[in-house]
């Protein structure tokens, strides 16, 4: 017999999927719709192990479902703007349209190879006009809705790069690819009214149940719904109050200083003291983000100023610029409370001002505190009129005596804040708008769509290209005909991921979304991809349907009905004598079962299992493993690891195990080929009892799988296909009828369940036992209920409490046959020897308790 070719018959049948435009659909409303939809990748030139892991996933339930009697559409495409186009373009001069396609054909390939399920017909890439087009039209569509505007506001800025940076990209202080100190700039910019939405974006997670809880939980915190007050301090010997927002309106009488942003209007008046505008050159050389915040240490600088007490008569709190406060929440400006907020206590211990408790401790500590603040609930004390009241009550009092003072009032907050689109690059889709001396900012005309990039353009100067290209900017003004000049910052490329999953409905239409096809099509069934994206890829696409409904494009609130997040792909790492890090192909054990180099022979350090890095070099070449084990058996280790939600570890024992059950199951097929039925024969009458408790076996496994692939559990699939493997290769039959017809209906089965997962082997297989269709064109396997539930079952049976023996009776037995069958067991008999039973228990169909 014949190895299993790999190479041979996956080139064979992807030909043959090709040929037959198996996988191309179109709207068919006599059918029910599942949408199956990968996150696109970004085209970096290879495909990785976690590519292969997250699209064979996506394949697997669009396969399933297509045999299941749905429409399906499982489409590709390209996430292809960016900077790392712009920085090849600059080290390896080339243009990034010529590096960034050159990457798509290479990857395409690669997926290809894989025997994917995609309908490459409706094949996007965002660089592409064709798309980038569509997508000016709807930022159009959202300027006349006044879902976009354009303001002045503060910005990281990279003097090297010459270009904004997110809070993000800001590491130490530096940009994180020129390592340049960033500086504050205040830039006009292009912003979406993401932050309008908050609280419509915080219920719809309430509809999301098929979505991870910890996502939602994520994106839930990232809008940060909170309810609090907003406060009105005097500030002391001026007409000036400063606004402050707060949660914790119980700990006002704790409150010892006042702080505000740099970039605050009250700080940015006293910006003649030399140690203030110091201080605020400083604040704007730190990181913005969150956690650069959290880690830094808590410094400021006083204003001078002092701010009266809302509750205390004639005290005052010193006002100080803060490196911990930011403009992007709340007001700008806080009271601090040392005694209950960490950063107000890292402050107030650095610059020695008074901390006061005023919240008792969950044991009722009422004393001073110790070495860090108490920030949990409890009953509040040192507060006057809030003695005795618990941390809510004392919310909801302090908040009505603000609103009588007419200081304060209760408000709600979100931490969520309008979407800066604007970027200083080229490779990005140019934002369609035209600034004219004469009529100021103008759309421009939806006739002169799209406005395309310009090929000739260089690399050689810092910044943006489209900034000195020598006519590119120039045109005339849409709406007076005047000499004008275009916009040249271009769209965030999150834009581009956050409206694509509804162009993929109808990707050659000519509006930007076909709404016949996306009311059949939308939302997404099934949304695959990392948890890296959970906040702000998701939310972005969130808010672009409700953007895109207000505008009429779609019907819909929520664009992905059910979410799955899948782990990572890790590896060991390796390193060298020398310290370096080394490819796994680069380690060999030696004779002494030692790793050591290839080339050098030299003994190899083995570090710990981490997710896969260029930087660390334990990656696998998804190409040399199909090459090696073929594209099946590639698939069906990285569905069959461990969970899918749970990281992987990627060895080749994995894969050569998952080599050798392909090997294992070709090689039963070959064998057992003339021992089954013709296909098409009708069931004997006559079915020995071997054979008929294969076929319950079989039928039980249809519905095992069944629900496992319902529920992504793709290695319980897989380990139940395993256990039908064994009780395939254990069966003997004796070449009755009755055990060829049984024998092809497990065959049959066997090969439609593994279809989606090793869906070449499958289609080989389906053609040896007879079909002259498609196994992608047949329908899934359908297990008969009465076969898959057991007439028989399984009882523990304990004597003085232990374990004893089990026994196999009917389902719902007599208790009196139970007993007697238990009693007549060999190791309870046993058990019991000569002691007289006292009491015989019976719970039906669990166990069997005997009392001596």
């Amino acid at each position: 017999m014949s190895r299993y070719n790999a190479k041979q018959v996956e080139a064979k049948w992807q030909s043959v999927w090709e040929d037959n435009k198996t996988f191309e659909v179109n709207v068919d409303r006599s059918k029910p719709k599942y949408y199956v939809l990968e996150m696109f990748p970004y085209p970096s030139g290879n495909i990785h192990i976690g590519h292969v892991r997250n699209y064979t996933m996506g394949d697997v339930v669009a396969r399933f479902k297509r045999a299941r009697g749905f429409n399906v559409l499982h489409p590709m495409g390209w996430d292809a703007f960016g900077l790392p186009a712009e920085n090849a373009a600059r080290d390896k001069k080339i243009h990034p349209a010529e590096w960034t396609y050159a990457n798509i054909a290479n990857m395409r390939a690669e997926l290809k190879s894989m025997g994917l399920s995609l309908d490459w017909s409706k094949e996007l890439a965002s660089c592409h006009p064709g798309y980038y087009g569509k997508q000016q039209q709807l930022f159009l569509d959202f300027l006349e809705k006044g879902l976009v505007y354009r303001k002045e506001s503060w910005v990281n800025w990279d003097p090297v790069d010459m270009t904004v940076l997110a809070n993000e990209q800001v590491i130490d202080g530096r940009g994180w690819r020129s390592g340049a100190l960033v500086e504050k700039r205040k830039l006009n910019q292009w912003m979406f009214r993401i932050a309008d939405y908050s609280d419509e974006l915080l219920q719809g997670l309430e509809t999301l149940d098929r979505w991870p809880e910890r996502v939602r939980l994520m994106q839930e915190n990232w809008i940060g719904k909170s309810t609090g007050a907003k406060v009105n301090f005097q500030i002391s010997g001026k007409d000036e109050k400063l606004e402050i927002y707060t949660t914790r309106p119980d700990t006002l009488f704790g409150a010892s200083f006042m702080a505000v942003a740099a970039d605050h209007p009250l700080t940015q008046s006293l910006m003649h003291d030399p140690k203030i505008a110091e201080f605020v050159a400083e604040c704007h050389r730190m990181g913005t983000s969150e956690e650069a915040i959290e880690k830094a240490e808590k410094k400021g600088v006083p204003t001078g100023l002092y701010a009266d007490h809302p509750f205390i008569e004639g005290k005052k709190l010193p006002i100080f610029v803060a490196n911990f406060v930011l403009m992007d929440y709340g007001t700008g400006a806080i009271f601090a409370c040392p005694g209950h907020d960490q950063r107000d206590f890292e402050f107030a211990r650095k610059y020695d001002q008074e901390i006061t408790r005023v919240v008792a401790g969950p044991e009722g500590e009422e004393g001073p505190l110790g070495d860090e603040p108490y920030t949990g609930p409890g009953k509040i004390i040192n507060s006057e009129f809030l003695n005795g009241l618990s941390s809510e009550d004392a919310k909801a009092a302090a908040i009505a005596k603000l609103e009588e003072l007419e200081i304060g009032e209760q408000t709600i907050n979100y931490r969520l804040r309008d979407w800066g689109l604007s970027r200083q690059r080229y490779w990005g889709c140019p934002i369609p708008v035209v600034h004219c001396d004469s009529c100021g900012t103008v759309p421009e005309k939806a006739e002169n769509l799209p406005i395309e990039l310009p090929d000739d353009v260089t690399f050689d100067k810092p910044g943006n290209p489209l900034d000195h290209h020598p006519s590119w900017k120039n045109t005339d003004c849409p709406s007076c005909g005047k000499p004008a000049t275009r916009e040249t910052d271009t769209m965030d490329t999150f834009v581009d991921s956050s409206w694509y999953f509804a162009r993929f409905c109808a990707p050659r239409d000519e509006a930007p979304v076909d709404r016949d096809a996306v009311d059949y099509w939308l939302p997404v069934d099934q949304y695959i991809g990392g948890i890296e994206h959970a906040i702000l890829h998701l939310l972005y696409s969130r808010f672009f349907s409700r953007a895109m409904k207000v505008t009429g494009s779609v019907g819909f609130d929520e664009p992905f009905e059910g979410l799955f997040t899948q782990g990572m792909v890790t590896h060991e790492t390796y390193r060298a004598a020398d310290g370096t890090w080394l490819f796994p192909h680069e380690v060999v054990q030696n004779d002494e079962g030692k790793p050591v180099h290839v080339e050098t022979g030299e003994v190899v350090t083995i570090g710990g299992v981490e997710k896969m890095s260029k930087s660390k070099k334990n990656v696998v070449d998804p190409g040399e493993i199909i090459d090696k084990f073929g594209a099946d058996a590639a698939r069906w280790f990285v569905l069959s690891d461990s969970p899918p939600d749970r990281d992987m570890e990627w060895t080749d024992s994995g894969a050569t195990g998952a080599w050798r059950f392909k090997q294992r199951l070709y090689r039963f097929a070959v064998e057992n080929v003339e021992n089954i039925a013709a296909k098409g024969t009708t069931e004997p009458s006559q079915i020995r009892d071997d054979a008929s408790a294969l076929r319950k076996e079989a039928h039980k496994t249809v519905k095992h799988v069944t629900d496992a692939i319902e529920k992504l559990h793709f290695n319980n699939a897989i380990a139940r296909i395993y256990e039908f493997m064994k009780a395939l290769g254990d069966f003997k039959t004796d070449g009755s009828e009755g055990d060829k017809w049984v024998l092809r209906e497990a065959l049959e089965f066997m090969t439609g369940l593994v279809g989606p997962m090793m869906p070449h082997l499958a289609e080989e297989i389906w053609e040896m036992i007879g079909y002259d269709t498609i196994l992608a064109d047949s329908p899934w396997p359908v297990a008969i209920e009465e076969l898959t539930v057991d007439n028989t079952i399984t009882m523990a049976v304990q004597v003085k409490g232990k374990l004893r023996g089990t026994i196999e009776v009917a389902k719902d037995e007599d208790s009196a046959k139970v007993e007697e069958i238990a009693l007549a067991e060999p190791n309870v008999k046993k058990a019991i020897g000569d002691n007289p039973i006292r009491k015989v228990i019976v719970v039906p169909n669990r166990i069997v308790n005997v009392v001596i």
